[in-house]
């Protein structure tokens, strides 16, 4: 099994390089951004111009620096930021997780061969970073914890796991980002550094810095291994595509569909398997993420039917100053090879629900998921609720029983309409001004007894045909013994 290798990635300025990226003018001025913990205003963050350290009271703050431009700190804010920058290096590598308040951890493991290698890799990555306007520091090593401690206190650094301990050994205390109070008990002590607490004895060590210290320092040293939550799964199957130059028009984004696509089918063809849904993710180089997708009926791996779905989709996506990388990932299903068949035979009637699929997503990519459906029968006691929305590529379920033949064509709601009868529970002579030649009937159909309340009347429904030819079905609902005629619909 291959040896794990996480680059971690740590921010150290990163509120208030978020503050300068929404206030450019901020960058030259002295800044710091500011808490409220109770009744006191703490300063949490500065910049290279106010000198301040953080935990200064607001109002010291600005006694002391005149001119401190000053913003209230926005931990969400903050924390969404951290949580799309994560998305965006996902370009890199699909295994990406946050490690809040200013830490992202990329596992490369297999990666960093696209790069030139580990090194390469991690220069490129450091670089788009910071051209992002995002101060950054970066290390590889074998584990999370471990390439995170050494961002912080050996920019650069790229260890193997035999290396990892003596590496991290002579890295300040401070690195680990303990608990205040551990910190400085620790400090207390005489522990400065890493390799100072590895020395002592385990026991009091935990007694003293609790558990979860001992925990850490093992993931530090790489004794022990802790997996990594990536922010999204890695998808089942994925094409990348980097653009020489960022594209800024709706044809080279087309042309780069194309792409992805074609190599995307051609790896699904030697796995047998196919697409169900598509999610393209183009990565800006202003760091923010543009994302479309697409689903299918049945599983398919036909590049130019894919490509034709996301197309129309192309308008959604805004380029801003450009797209870098684009990647397609894809949700799969097993998916065998078939040979084509002869007329009524079982190869030729799934040719046939393919291309009934095909066009079903091409309508459904233009009017909308639930603008094409299926109406299924369902028991109900009301005929303008006996149907419900179906997957028009699912199995059709059975029609319950009715009594007499109902119309295809319902009115929604019924249509009220004059009408006369010559009997009190008789069928209609006159509807609005047609007369009606014969009627049949009639059907009663009562209300849902269990639904206590319910103020509907019972209705007698007749199929009548009138003098002009019209074949309809009514009904008489009868409220104090006077009939109510409706119109329900229409055969034919």
């Amino acid at each position: 099994m291959a040896e794990r290798r996480i680059l971690a990635l740590d921010l150290p300025r990163f509120a208030v390089d978020r503050a300068i990226r929404r206030e450019p003018a901020l960058a030259d001025a002295p800044l710091a951004l500011w808490t409220a913990e109770g009744p006191r205003r703490l300063i949490t963050a500065t910049n290279e111009h106010a000198g301040i350290a953080p935990g200064t009271p607001l109002a010291d703050a600005q006694a002391i620096v005149p001119g401190l431009i000053t913003r209230p700190a926005d931990p969400a804010g903050d924390a969404a930021t951290l949580r799309a920058l994560a998305t965006w290096c996902g370009g890199f590598t699909p295994l990406v997780a946050s490690a809040p308040p200013d830490g992202l951890v990329l596992d490369i493991t297999g990666c960093a061969h696209l790069w030139g290698g580990e090194r390469p890799m991690l220069a490129e990555i450091a670089r788009r970073v910071r051209g992002l306007g995002v101060a950054v520091r970066a290390a590889i090593a074998g584990t999370a914890a471990g390439a995170l401690v050494l961002a912080r206190g050996a920019d650069g650094a790229i260890v193997t796991a035999d290396r990892q301990a003596a590496a991290v050994a002579a890295l300040p205390v401070a690195t680990l980002r303990l608990d205040p109070d551990l910190a400085e008990l620790a400090e207390r002590f005489g522990l400065r550094r890493i390799g100072d607490l590895a020395a002592q004895a385990r026991g009091p060590l935990a007694r003293r810095l609790r558990p979860a210290t001992l925990t850490l320092l093992d993931e530090v040293l790489g004794r022990s291994r802790r997996p990594i939550t990536p922010i999204r799964p890695a998808p089942p199957a994925e094409a990348t595509l980097d653009c020489a130059e960022p594209i800024l028009t709706a044809e080279a984004i087309g042309a780069g569909i194309a792409r992805l696509t074609a190599r995307l089918c051609d790896d699904l063809i030697g796995r047998g398997e196919g697409v169900r849904r598509l999610a393209l993710t183009c990565l800006r180089t202003d760091g923010t993420v543009q994302r479309i997708g697409i689903g299918t009926g049945l599983a398919s791996r036909d590049a130019a039917h894919l490509a034709r779905l996301l197309a129309p989709r192309i308008e959604r996506i805004d380029p801003g100053f450009g797209i870098e990388r684009m990647v397609l990932a894809a949700e799969v299903e097993p998916l065998d090879g078939r040979q084509a068949g002869l007329p009524g035979s079982a190869a030729a009637a799934a040719t046939r629900r393919e291309a009934l699929a095909r066009l079903l997503d091409r309508l459904r990519g233009r009017l909308g998921a639930r603008a094409v459906v299926r109406l299924d029968p369902v028991p109900n006691h009301w005929p303008e609720q006996a149907v419900q929305p179906a997957d028009p590529l699912a199995p059709p379920r059975p029609a319950p029983s009715a009594g007499q033949a109902r119309p295809v064509r319902l009115a929604r709601p019924p249509r009220r309409i004059d009408g006369v009868s010559l009997l009190p529970d008789g069928p209609p002579v006159r509807l609005g001004t047609m007369r009606v030649r014969r009627a049949e009937g009639p059907e009663r159909i009562l209300p849902p007894w269990w639904q206590f309340g319910l103020r509907e009347a019972p209705r007698d429904y007749w199929r009548v045909e009138t003098e002009n030819g019209q074949r309809l079905w009514v009904f008489a609902r009868r409220r104090d013994g006077t009939p109510e005629w409706f119109i329900h619909g229409w055969f034919g």
